[in-house]
């Protein structure tokens, strides 16, 4: 069991078969049929005019803000968004743009006046701001769609476009209960990650339209993301994204049980009106000591991250039968 991460999935039996299957061709020179069919499917699927598909949501992000950011340039996010905190820098030291964060709020959203109070005026002094970049869900929060249509008033005012770091946005469809596109239509670019809890082995999905896509393909080769016969990846993903939604339910269920049960145990301090999708997090008393129990835990075949905060994250490989065993396993070491 390996509560870590829902990067952690393994493909199903039906990915592996598409995968030993699929037809292919080159993809930089746009030959690739399933690549293409996938980044077509996907396009319209989601209510944009194309689609590329990338190695990974690194990757996507960061051809995202590039492909709307020139040198010199800024974008508005968060202090926790995984494109400014968890991509070594990539859009500072790869395109020369510069972020400017904001703290995220408690329910994730970023305050719009403390975005507009960090505008930059018309003036060579300054880095010129271009974006603004949203994450959803972030740390497991789903970002309502009020507030997706305000960020889009809002960037519609300031001349800015409007990216999504959609990671794990299906899982927010999923938690609101909408289609997809009532989430994409607020947005100028999003990506999808295939490999997180829709269990694809790689890949991720940038979506835009066609001339910022053409652009972010022209980089994605600059950054050496170019990828030949890769259909075989590209089958993978286009089940990820038509047979594996269904599983996020399942997912969100199972962090609901674990986030009662946690909140059962001694020395966790658990907040389960907070727990919105497939993501827990509990902060532990100083008595608890976590390295300890993880070491327990990995001898046992249990896999966590020792923090503290912890995060756990449920998925597809993990059943609600070892939701229990887990609870078990911690009450016996604490």
């Amino acid at each position: 069991m390996d509560f870590r991460s829902d990067t952690v999935t393994r493909p199903t039996q039906a990915m592996r078969d598409a995968i030993a299957n699929a037809p292919v061709g080159d993809d930089v020179y746009g030959d690739d049929p399933t690549v293409n069919e996938l980044e077509a499917w996907a396009a319209d699927t989601h209510g944009f005019e194309a689609a590329l598909f990338t190695s990974s949501g690194t990757q996507a992000n960061l051809l995202g803000l590039m492909a709307h950011c020139e040198r010199g340039d800024e974008y508005l996010c968060g202090q926790q968004a995984h494109n400014y905190k968890y991509e070594a820098g990539g859009a500072a030291v790869l395109g020369s743009i510069q972020p400017q964060p904001v703290m995220n709020e408690p329910d994730g959203t970023l305050c719009f006046k403390k975005l507009e109070a960090v505008i930059k005026p018309e003036d060579f002094h300054f880095a010129r701001t271009k974006l603004l970049s949203l994450e959803n869900t972030i740390n497991g929060k789903v970002l309502p769609l009020s507030y997706l249509a305000e960020a889009r008033e809002f960037v519609n005012k300031h001349g800015l476009k409007l990216h999504l770091d959609g990671a794990r946005v299906y899982n927010a469809a999923v938690a609101l209960d909408v289609d997809i596109k009532e989430i994409a239509q607020h947005f100028d670019t999003m990506t999808i990650c295939l490999s997180k809890g829709l269990s694809a082995p790689i890949g991720s999905l940038l979506l835009g339209d066609t001339v910022t896509i053409n652009k972010a393909r022209r980089i994605r080769k600059m950054l050496g993301g170019g990828m030949r016969q890769v259909g075989l990846l590209a089958a993978a993903g286009k089940l990820a994204l038509t047979e594996q939604v269904a599983q996020l339910k399942v997912d969100h269920d199972n962090a609901q049980k674990l986030v009662h049960g946690l909140a059962k145990l001694p020395g966790f301090s658990v907040k389960p009106e907070l727990v919105q999708t497939n993501i827990v997090f509990a902060k532990l008393d100083q008595s608890v000591d976590i390295d300890n129990i993880a070491a327990k835990l990995e001898k046992e075949g249990i896999t966590i991250t020792p923090s503290n905060p912890i995060r756990f994250v449920t998925h597809k490989d993990v059943s609600t039968d070892d939701i229990d065993v887990l609870l078990e396993k911690l009450a016996e070491k604490l």
